[in-house]
Formats: C-alpha cells, sequence, structure tokens
C-alpha cells in the first residue's frame, strides 16, 4: 500500500487554503478530502467532485513547500 495525499494549495481558491491530507489508502484520502471540500470551501459532495478530487490525488507524502503552478 502507498501512502496518498493532496495538496489544496495546488487548486485556486480565493482562501488561499494551505490543507495538505495524507492516508494508507484512496477511500480514506477521498473521505477526508470531500470532508475537508464541503466543510471549508463549501463545495457540495457529488460524483463530479470526488471526480475533480482524485485529479489531485499523489502518491508519496506532501511536499513542504507550495507546489509550483
Amino acid at each position: 500500500m502507498t501512502r496518498m495525499y493532496i495538496d489544496c494549495r495546488e487548486c485556486s481558491s480565493d482562501s488561499n487554503c494551505t490543507i495538505a491530507l495524507a492516508a494508507d489508502s484512496e477511500g480514506e484520502l477521498m473521505q477526508a478530502a470531500v470532508q475537508h471540500a464541503v466543510s471549508m470551501h463549501q463545495h457540495e459532495d457529488s460524483p463530479e467532485l470526488r471526480k475533480e478530487l482524485r485529479k489531485f490525488f499523489h502518491e508519496g507524502t506532501p511536499p513542504l513547500e507550495r507546489p509550483s503552478a
């Protein structure tokens, strides 16, 4: 099993969110990412949101520095 992460710094946002989430499974990461997107960014949980979030999943752990655009 490979550690996976999603980094909000990769997504354009009015709030300039700096949260990065990591988990040992894609399912666990998706659950956390959806909860964050809904509670902090006012997105609605939907299949489209989950599809979009999955595009930002990476193997490994989040970098310390902001990812370059």
